[in-house]
């Protein structure tokens, strides 16, 4: 790269830091330097501050999944009965919870809810879903046909968005240097190799509502639910449906209208809890533990309330519950008769290049 082209970049950067937007074209070319490595790295550490400090708009986070798709992201076509679904958080909120979504998509799949996952070790978090599931026995460092497989046979699997199997060219470098919260909280969590065509996305800001569901569509997604909780001062927010105060949600429909609405825990006849009983704990095997306890049903209190709140959300969307209250309640007969926990057995056993091993390892949870 000339010093000529490193200038042009720089100047990019300037209109960041004095608070300009830059089109999708332009955040995208700018983002193909960095995937090429063709920036020095302060340069690329300084775009990525700069939008961040910003706050990134639709057209910028566009042109970042735009660049991390089309170069870094393996191409995965899935054979499904049904229609697959992906749910996640952005990251990057002031409230901080134990992995919600990891529960939240293992109980949808027992629903029959095909799930087609994709994270990333933590990064604003203690820990990441990839964190979290490879604790638990399923394997992370598989490649994309393993996966794929799992998925289909299953109904779950996850990407890992850090590995070189999935994003082969830069994604892993990039975020394995990153410790704060940027535009691939966002953009990058959307480059899935299955790019689904539904999905529940909990975002850090309520200022991403209206705009995170027209990326979505955008990009090819059909039905979308993107929801913010908050405290229950309303101070504070969270990437999860908020059993702790209201969650705002925005809704794309089939037909590309936009629903806004809100709604309160004891709305889905769920008891309001404090923040420190969906506190995470650092240490991951822990939490791996935890979570098992809750798909066994032998957590009954909040974090139970916290998965099947969520985990519902995905069965309304898909039209497997007619609401988000009995979505909830379908959630709870899930774990109850043990289908949940059977679905997480099976998914360690599948998305596994040694079963026996992740298998062992999940039992040493129980």
């Amino acid at each position: 790269m000339t010093r000529e082209n490193n200038k042009e970049f720089g100047k990019v950067i300037t209109r960041l830091i004095n608070k300009e937007n830059i089109t999708r074209e332009e955040t995208r070319k700018a983002f193909c330097q960095i995937l090429a490595d063709e920036q020095p790295d302060m340069q690329q550490g300084a775009l990525l501050a700069a939008l961040a400090a910003k706050g990134e708009k639709v057209e910028e986070i566009a042109g970042t999944w735009e660049a991390i798709y089309r170069l870094d992201t393996v191409k995965i076509t899935l054979e499904t009965k049904t229609p697959p679904v992906e749910n996640c958080g952005t990251g990057m909120d002031s409230v901080k919870t134990f992995n919600i979504s990891t529960a939240a998509a293992i109980i949808a799949a027992a629903a029959g809810i095909t799930m087609a996952r994709h994270g990333a070790r933590a990064i604003t978090s203690s820990c990441g879903t990839v964190d979290l599931i490879e604790e638990l026995g399923v394997d992370v460092e598989c490649g994309p046909e393993v996966i794929k497989q799992s998925i289909e046979k299953t109904g779950i699997g996850l990407f890992n968005g850090m590995s070189p199997k999935i994003h082969p060219r830069a994604l892993g470098r990039i975020l394995s240097q990153v410790s704060f919260g940027t535009v691939l909280n966002t953009a990058a969590s959307l480059a899935n190799p299955a790019l689904p065509r539904h999905g529940v996305r909990g975002v850090y800001s309520r200022e991403l509502l209206p705009s995170l569901p027209r990326i979505m569509k955008e990009i090819g997604y059909e039905k979308a639910i993107v929801v913010h909780g908050l405290t229950e001062d309303g101070k504070r927010g969270m990437d999860e449906a908020s059993i702790l105060g209201e969650t705002l949600v925005s809704e794309l429909k089939e037909n590309g209208n936009m629903n806004y609405y809100s709604f309160r825990p004891e709305d889905m006849g769920i008891r309001k809890a404090t923040e420190e009983d969906l506190k995470p704990c650092s240490d991951k095997k822990i939490e791996a533990a935890r979570l098992v306890r809750l798909l066994k049903g032998e957590d009954n209190g909040a974090r139970q309330d916290a998965a099947c709140l969520n985990a519902a959300l995905i069965l309304y969307l898909m039209d497997a519950a007619g609401s988000i209250k009995e979505g909830v309640g379908l959630s709870r007969d899930l774990i109850k008769t043990g289908k949940a926990m059977d679905k997480l057995k099976e998914w360690v056993l599948k998305q596994n290049k040694a079963p026996e091993k992740g298998l062992a390892r999940l039992e040493t949870l129980e």
